[in-house]
């Protein structure tokens, strides 16, 4: 149930970031917004919950502490609801006030207050069985990610929440931009992408030097040649360059596993590579399937710190013929197409598109303006690789004929919706139901002797 409910927070988050993207014409997928960071805030905690709870499951730790967690993700989607309902923050994706705040305050309250009376009454059966045998094994990372996790988590609704609390407190509502968010969670980011690269390579309960050693060898010896030639290639950035390299970590050490484990079925089995492949991965279908959404998630990472980093836009007032440069795109003003629909009046530019020395067709990025709402709508023109996205934005229209272009080069963002794919598909399998093994009872019919069942042996 918690992969499920993780599941569609999950596709919630990044449909909403595509949709921000696409239709909203600004640029950008993320931009902070509270009602975005309401969001994150549950889909934060559940995630810490997902990685505990296996502690829970192997060494029967940790009970009251996930207890919290997932009271923390339930009155965290509340909250979600509530900046959304009770126009207490401002938000462009908000619903305005309404008289719903206070009823979603009380519940709030009651559910704190009922939570806690049930944990605290019930403490007993919730004390951990058995502790940590050393902070060098798996357990320990996974309580790292966790609190990692949390901090984010905290963080994060303390910039949201800030404005109210500013305003409560000195009577200036003050508002928390960006630039704190960006310069709070970018460290966070990267030790998270450092603990996915770990955690797999560390022994459950204690790791001996040498497994230590034998597991880090090439991921570490990676990570290294990965920081050197990306320093080589010109990349200079701290953030950029050690998600980038980490990455390179956390993708090896994720190889390995599979690889691994698939030589472990081949030596012990008696398996070639392709059945103790697929062995492999649907004997252990959490395991890997989890594996498969770190890899996502790191995909994910690529994208955010290539698109966030080196991301470079270039704006100009054009006339018919006019030309526009930015990075090796050449982009020339070709004529103002305005014409009306049934619901809407419509113009259009058209940029005829040089990539180097190649032309790559027109570019058709346009304004709707609706009468009847009295809303203008921007549709942008984006055209999409695996290495950049060439982002068109048509603002103002002049009355000689001439527009304004916002022209952007943003790298690697497609590498955000590729992750979120390989996220979707890693979490599906991995809660996707296995077969059960029939019990002997089940596999052995009945013997009849005499029409009279025989008595079979207890198993």
């Amino acid at each position: 149930w918690t992969l499920f409910s993780w599941l569609f927070l999950s596709i919630g988050i990044l449909l909403g970031a595509k949709w921000a993207y696409v239709e909203l014409g600004w640029g950008g997928y993320w931009a902070w917004d509270p009602v975005e960071n309401a969001s994150l805030l549950p889909w934060l905690t559940g995630t810490a919950f997902l990685h505990s709870v296996m502690i829970q499951e192997r060494k029967d730790m940790l009970k009251i502490w996930n207890m919290v967690l997932i009271v923390l993700t339930f009155l965290l989607t509340i909250f979600g609801t509530f900046v959304t309902r009770s126009g207490i923050i401002s938000s462009v994706h908000s619903f305005g006030n309404s008289n719903l705040g206070p009823l979603f305050l009380l519940f709030m309250f009651w559910a704190i207050v009922s939570a806690t009376y049930l944990i605290i009454s019930r403490r007993e059966d919730l004390r951990s069985r058995n502790q940590l045998d050393s902070v060098l094994s798996r357990e320990s990372s996974f309580l790292f990610n966790n609190l990692i996790f949390v901090a984010a988590t905290f963080a994060i609704l303390w910039g949201t929440l800030f404005p109210i609390i500013s305003e409560a407190v000195r009577g200036i509502k003050i508002t928390v931009g960006p630039p704190f968010f960006n310069t709070v969670n970018v460290p966070i980011a990267i030790a998270l992408i450092l603990l996915t690269g770990i955690c797999p390579l560390i022994s459950w309960r204690k790791a001996t030097m040498n497994n230590f050693l034998r597991n880090f060898l090439i991921p570490s010896a990676v990570f290294f040649t990965a920081l050197i030639l990306l320093f080589a290639v010109g990349i200079r950035k701290v953030a950029p360059l050690l998600t980038f390299s980490l990455s390179a970590f956390v993708l090896t050490s994720i190889f390995f596993e599979f690889y691994r484990g698939t030589l472990s079925r081949i030596r012990y089995h008696d398996e070639n590579i392709f059945t103790g492949f697929k062995n492999l991965i649907f004997k252990h279908r959490k395991r890997y399937g989890g594996y498969v959404v770190h890899t996502g998630m790191i995909l994910i990472f690529i994208g955010i710190a290539g698109s966030s980093s080196f991301k470079t836009e270039k704006e100009k007032t054009m006339k018919k013929g006019d030309t526009i440069k930015i990075a090796n795109y050449e982009l020339t003003f070709t004529g103002l197409d305005q014409y009306n629909t049934p619901n809407a009046q419509v113009s259009t530019a058209s940029f005829r598109i040089k990539n180097g020395n190649k032309y790559e067709g027109l570019a058709t990025p346009s304004k709707h303006y609706h009468p009847l709402q009295k809303q203008t709508m921007t549709e942008v023109y984006i055209s999409s690789n695996l290495r950049e996205d060439l982002y068109l934005i048509l603002g103002s229209i002049n009355t000689n004929g001439s527009v304004f272009i916002k022209a952007e080069i943003i790298p690697l963002v497609a590498w955000i919706w590729i992750g979120g794919y390989i996220l979707i598909v890693g979490t599906l399998f991995a809660m996707w139901p296995s077969k059960k093994k029939k019990s002997f009872l089940e596999t052995k019919p009945l013997a009849k002797k005499n029409k009279e069942f025989v008595q079979l042996p207890q198993v």
